[in-house]
């Protein structure tokens, strides 16, 4: 199925649904949610998924496991997505918050193929037996730290938004502390408490995703390094392998 409301299909008696969609450069999709769980995949582009509690980046052939009737926005920034939509009771190992997961290659062939597949599918059909088996690949995906949690606290939690929209590597906590009008003791506890990472963590962790937007538009590591603010590109090459275990020109490349 391509480019078609999954509204359209959602109550049909079947496991797994799948369905193609082209998106325009910039498109938003507005806050929504679910009856279904949703695996979200970047056939092309970048997504940016936001929820009430995180910020997930997803470049292309990953994707992102969204739980069932969880609020959520996309930008989408080039992006063509293949989503499958499971029902719940087919997948209670589902995960209870978002989670960003490389994608294997079976898993991936198979996702291009169930978009194919008749919606209604018949019962112990080739494409049945491949709903089926989409679902046991789904068990063994490799979580990414692809995503910059939010904290709950309203003063936190604005900042933090605002610094997505422009990030810097150097921003000092002496800023957020005036901000807050708090210690640097107590703004260590508020992120740790809020985020589970140390101010130091969340800040290059949002610096290095925010950073993959520019890479798959084919931005230069060198300007991107720059841009947020990195002493040189060495330095932002070391922090994004140590978080994402590849170099920056792996994902320029895809």
């Amino acid at each position: 199925m391509r480019n078609i409301p999954v509204a359209e299909v959602d109550d049909l008696d079947r496991a797994v649904l799948a369905i193609g969609t082209d998106y325009p450069q910039g498109h938003l999709l507005v806050w929504h949610e679910h009856r279904r769980a949703q695996v979200l995949y970047a056939a092309t582009g970048v997504m940016r998924v936001e929820t009430d509690d995180g910020d997930w980046t997803i470049p292309t052939a990953r994707a992102v496991l969204i739980p069932p009737m969880t609020r959520h926005q996309v930008t989408m920034t080039g992006v063509s997505t293949r989503s499958l939509y499971i029902e719940p009771a087919a997948a209670p190992w589902f995960p209870r918050r978002c989670q960003a997961v490389d994608v294997s290659a079976l898993l991936r062939a198979l996702v291009l193929e169930a978009v194919e597949m008749e919606p209604r599918y018949p019962e112990h059909s080739r494409d049945a037996a491949i709903a089926t088996l989409v679902l046991h690949e789904l068990k063994n995906l490799t979580p990414l730290p692809l995503d910059v949690p939010l904290p709950s606290d309203p003063g936190l939690r604005g900042l933090c938004e605002d610094f997505l929209r422009k990030p810097a590597i150097h921003d000092p906590p002496g800023r957020w502390c005036a901000a807050l009008n708090v210690s640097e003791r107590t703004l260590a506890r508020l992120f740790r408490r809020g985020t589970g990472l140390s101010f130091s963590q969340w800040r290059q962790r949002a610096c290095i995703l925010h950073s993959l937007r520019h890479l798959t538009a084919g931005v230069p590591v060198t300007r991107v390094a720059a841009l947020l603010g990195y002493d040189n590109p060495a330095a932002y090459t070391a922090a994004f392998k140590k978080l994402l275990g590849r170099p920056p020109t792996a994902y320029r490349s895809l």
